[in-house]
């Protein structure tokens, strides 16, 4: 136990927190609304750590009160990144209200010379100094839906705009494939492997690092599947016509947040938008199943502007103190970081950027195995 500006740290595996402890986390995020997400659920660090064994939560406590939770991962040269770093869209030191706390004091209790995060949220004020940049993370507000609408009666008045286009694209894909069936809550694991292997696909073709490549992805993905409590569900969501699949999506929701996540579709139905039409029927079922919050994570995409109501703000940089792991580090991540950010912060470098990138995809062997094949 190490003592930071009168409260106590301890450092746990995630997977070791008691019954107690998980619901003083609970508590922290509902009555911090910053804090709803549901990447900052002690269930996604939980899964995290079952298949990546760095994985640690530090629990911050004013005398025996649990008033603040950090999960990370760490490695033996003491170098620490937020859990799921890469994955999550969404990290913080979920903490009570009125809890103060120092960066320096927290690496140092945490036994870190240097914290990385990509996707922290802007209330993080004691990381605020370390912050290299900050990003839009498009979201949506849901408005309690009318119970006795249909679907085209809630999207003609959300969106207008897209309305007419959307639901046109819809019945034809009905008459040309098979009647349209969207299920919200997708219980069929055959339905998860399909969406991987879609959305594995589509990595290799646009020349992106394929992640459902990496066994422990897969297995995680599975597991939270699995997952369903209060604070943290795994919700997958399926477009059909008639039996066959169309577009799908898989990601975790909290009491009043969904989090979008991977969505992919059948790349021989693209003309008619089925990325689009399950990202519209997703906010649509989700406004209806109580979320308040659909956040679409951060990145420029065309179909996130035309969806967003407003943007959070997240910061990405290095929390450090002191140390020459830490100088090393940084040094080497930086740099990386920086060519990526300017490459997606413009346009005439950003396009050029994904025709390299499909060029590469199209030279990749077609013949490989699909990653999530053998998931239960």
């Amino acid at each position: 136990m190490r003592t930071m500006s009168g409260l106590d740290v301890t450092v746990h595996r995630t997977g070791a927190l008691d019954a107690s402890l998980r619901e003083a986390w609970h508590r922290a995020m509902d009555e911090s609304p910053e804090y709803a997400n549901p990447f900052l659920a002690p269930e996604f660090a939980a899964g995290v750590g079952r298949h990546r064994g760095a994985a640690r939560v530090a629990v911050l406590r004013d005398g025996a009160d649990p008033v603040g939770f950090l999960p990370f991962e760490r490695n033996a040269l003491g170098v620490g990144r937020a859990i799921g770093l890469g994955l999550s869209d969404c990290q913080a030191l979920v903490h009570r209200p009125g809890v103060t706390w120092d960066s320096d004091e927290l690496l140092r209790a945490c036994g870190l010379s240097i914290f990385e995060f990509d996707h922290l949220v802007a209330e993080q004020k004691p990381f605020g100094r370390h912050v290299t940049g900050t990003f839009a993370s498009p979201v949506i507000d849901l408005e309690p839906a009318d119970r006795d609408g249909d679907y085209a009666t809630w999207l003609r008045g959300a969106y207008p705009g897209l309305a007419k286009t959307t639901l046109k694209k819809e019945r034809r894909l009905g008459r040309n494939v098979g009647e349209m069936r969207f299920v919200h809550d997708e219980r069929d694991p055959a339905a998860l492997r399909t969406l991987m292997r879609w959305k594995s696909a589509q990595y290799r073709r646009t020349g992106r690092m394929d992640r459902f490549a990496r066994p422990w992805i897969v297995d995680l993905v599975t597991h939270l599947f699995q997952v369903r409590e209060e604070h943290f569900t795994g919700v997958l969501s399926v477009l059909y016509a008639g039996d066959r699949p169309v577009a799908a999506h898989f990601g975790p929701r909290s009491r009043t947040v969904f989090a979008a996540w991977f969505t992919a579709y059948d790349p021989e139905l693209s003309y008619y938008s089925p990325g689009l039409i399950m990202h519209l029927r997703l906010a649509e079922a989700a406004g209806r199943d109580g979320v308040r919050l659909m956040d679409m994570g951060r990145g420029e995409k065309e179909y996130k502007d035309w969806l967003k109501t407003r943007e959070l703000r997240v910061g990405e940089g290095f929390a450090s103190r002191p140390h020459p792991v830490a100088a090393a580090h940084r040094l080497w991540r930086r740099p990386v970081r920086g060519l990526r950010n300017t490459v997606l912060a413009h346009p005439s470098l950003r396009e050029p950027a994904d025709r390299l990138l499909k060029a590469v995809g199209t030279l990749r062997s077609p013949g490989r195995p699909r990653p999530g094949s053998s998931a239960p």
